[in-house]
This record gives structure tokens, sequence and C-alpha cells, in this order.
């Protein structure tokens, strides 16, 4: 890690900025055999990546990083392969750019279409995940943007270790390398300047915990599109299959706790509560979930402990999981309507009416029917790889793929048409 300097930071952001007019003119061939490349020399690079991994998460141990920040850091082979295989997924992907989405002939004759160009210049400030690295690249690529990554202290070395990997696809494709640029500092300072550089970068992405979208949000003059906190809801109707609801609960719970798109409270209505609580609830409890209940809830589970207003808003990223019941559906979605981060919401029920009247009032960027809310992500939701998953509601909202990373301009074309009749 490098020591902050201003002006070798600004170089380096220039650097990366000239290249997207590069990036922009890649072929859609281009552009795919290099991604292909990329995972290639993802998976025969995968040692001297775990080497780097090693020393991150020996320092996320030193520092005491929680249970679920460790399990984000942490690469294996398996993972890796799952990095590379992204990678592929995307070099699959139909191309967006020069995509025309629509056509319009105007009654004097000129044709209007509309174009998908790629946004710029993109900056991914991120934590503690270092496949991010790989999947941001590959997503900015595929657009036709440039990618200036700044991960988090945690996974310095790991993310190092990929970006070099990245790059030298890129160089062996007779690619700019500065396509991929990844700060090579996590000094806050660095951030805070990065923020302020709207000359070079169009875009910033923030993906994290809620202190890192906050800050970035407050201070950049840079648009940001926020993924924000994850607080995702389950709700129990009274016409649920309630062993579906038991399987589906705790996959969200259970599978891995530490990601955005775990379930982190049950919302159940009464005519059930009792039967589904002392079935799945006490399921939760032997796995060491901590099950924060109203007081319904502690009536049927004694071993639950009171809930909390701030448990309601709380994104937990741990064995933890909030519980309401609830006296009706209007209730419920009241609650949900209330607590949520607009991340994934799901219902389950045997009631097709009510679940599409779910599905139509929640306005959550995931609403799900009978399924898990692990679904919410972009590989699962056929995008490939994701960027982030997009809690704003202007331009992208919910898991981003290449698609969200561009944007559209106008094309007109025409045989000499003046607007006005005479002649100037």
């Amino acid at each position: 890690m490098i020591n902050f300097d201003k002006n070798s930071l600004e170089l380096l952001v220039k650097k990366a900025s000239d290249s997207s007019i590069e990036a922009s003119q890649l072929s859609t061939n281009k552009k795919n055999s290099v991604l292909n490349k990329m995972a290639y020399m993802l998976e025969a690079g995968s040692e001297n990546i775990l080497l780097a991994n090693s020393k991150d998460l020996e320092f996320g141990k030193i520092n005491k990083l929680s249970d679920s920040m460790l399990d984000r850091l942490k690469l294996t082979k398996e993972r890796i392969v799952g990095m590379a295989k992204a990678v592929r997924e995307v070099a699959n992907l139909p191309d967006p750019v020069g995509e025309i989405t629509k056509t319009d002939r105007r009654p004097n004759g000129i044709e209007v279409s509309k174009m998908r160009i790629p946004l710029g210049v993109i900056l991914m400030i991120y934590e503690a995940r270092p496949n991010v690295t790989s999947d941001a690249a590959a997503l900015c690529l595929k657009a036709g943007n440039t990618a200036i990554l700044r991960g988090g202290k945690e996974a310095f070395h790991s993310n190092t270790a990929i970006a070099k990997v990245l790059q030298n696809a890129l160089l062996e494709e007779g690619i700019n390398p500065n396509i991929i640029t990844l700060i090579p500092t996590t000094e806050r300072k660095a951030m805070n300047e990065l923020l302020l550089m709207d000359k070079y970068i169009n875009l910033v992405i923030p993906r994290g915990g809620e202190g890192l979208i906050r800050f970035v949000n407050e201070n950049s003059r840079i648009p940001v599109i926020m993924h924000y906190k994850g607080v995702c809801h389950i709700y129990i109707d009274k016409d649920a299959n309630l062993e579906m609801a038991k399987q589906l609960t705790c996959e969200g719970k259970l599978s891995r706790p530490g990601v955005c798109n775990a379930l982190e409270t049950m919302v159940i209505h009464k005519d059930i509560a009792e039967k589904f609580l002392n079935d799945t609830g006490k399921v939760l409890l032997k796995e060491n979930v901590e099950i924060r209940g109203c007081e319904k809830t502690n009536q049927i589970l004694s071993e639950s402990v009171a809930a909390t207003e701030e448990d309601y808003y709380e994104e937990f990223l741990t064995k933890i999981i909030a519980s309401k019941v609830v006296d009706s559906y209007e209730e419920g979605i009241k609650h949900i309507q209330k607590y949520n981060s607009n991340h994934t919401e799901i219902i389950i029920t045997d009631n097709l009416q009510t679940a599409r009247n779910f599905q139509r009032e929640i306005n959550s960027s995931v609403v799900a029917v009978n399924a898990s809310s692990r679904f919410s992500d972009g590989g699962e939701l056929g995008l490939g790889a994701e960027i982030g998953i997009s809690t704003s509601k202007l331009h992208a909202y919910g898991p981003m793929g290449i698609e969200s990373l561009t944007t559209e301009k106008f094309i007109i074309t025409g045989d000499g048409q003046l607007r006005h009749d005479e002649r100037y």
C-alpha cells in the first residue's frame, strides 16, 4: 500500500479517464476475448491470489473482524472458480453498447431512435469482498466503461492480486490496462479526493456498510447510486404452506447470514404464528439464531428476547432475526413499508390474489412470492455478475448488470428536413 499523494492520485485517475474512449470503442469480440482470458488467468493465478488473501485474513483476525465479515473476505479455490465463472457469464451476455432500444418516425419523416452507450468512468468503492474486484471490472468492461476500483483495507492484498491478473489480461490482448485501475491506497483522505473528481469520473457506486454508503452520498460531487443496507423481510401469510415457509426462512437466515440478501425480519400472520414459531422458530434457535421478537412472539417462544424499535430497522448480518406477529395482511404491509430498505421482500402464501397484491403494493427493488431472498442476486436473475444492488430508484433499481451501466442517446436520421417551412 502506497502513501496517499494527491498529485499522483489525480494523475492515476486522469489516465483512467483518458482510457475511457478506448473502452467505449472496443468491439464485442474484443471484449469477450479479454473477459475469457481474465477468467482463465484468475483460475491459473489462484495460488497467488490465495496467498494474498491469507494476508488479509490474518489482518482481519488480528483486528477482530466479525465472522460475517471474515466470511465475505475469505477466498477459496472454489470461490475463485466462481469468480471466473461469473466473468465468463458476463462475456456470454449480449453486448448492450450500440443497441437500438426504440425507433419512431415523426410526421415530418425524420427517424428518431435511442441507442445504448457507456456511462464512461465508474468509481466503485467497496469493502471486504474481493470478488467485487473481478465482478465490477468485468461488468464495466462489457458495458464499455472504465472502472476505477477502491477497495477496503481489509481486502487490500486480495484486491491488488486480482487487479494485477485482470490488467495482465488486458495487456496480453493489447488493450490499455488503465481501463481497470485499482487505487493503491485505502486512506480515507484519498477517497475524499476521489469523490471530488467530477472532472474525470461519471458515476460512483459505493458497496458496503451503512456508514460507507452515507459517507459517500454526503461527500460526493459525482452522482451516486447507493447500494444501501439490506433489511429483507419475509411475510408468512395466513394461507402459507408452513413447510415451505420454514425452508425458505431457514435458508434466508442461515445459508450466509452476512450477505445483504439474507433475511433480517420475519413478519407472521397471527392465525399461523403459534404453529410457525413453534416449528421454524425452534429450528432457528437450535442453530443459535437470536430471535428478537414482539410481545406476541415472546409469548409463544420463551427463548426469544424483546425487540426494540431499532431492531426492526437493523441489518444484522449475523445470526440474529427480528420477529413481528401481525393481526392482518394490511398490518404486515404497513410494517414492511415502514422498516424496509427497498432491497428484497418475500411473501409465502398459496393465495394467488394475496401474492399479486403483495408484489404490486411493495415497492422494494426485488419482491418475490414463495422463493428465497437469496435469489436477489445478479447472477441468479440472469445478469451474469452484479456490480451491486441499487436501492436508489433513479437510473437503476435492484441488482445492476451491464445494461444498468449504460445510458441512452438520441439518434436522428433525416433527408434534409427543416424544423420550419421557410429557410432562414
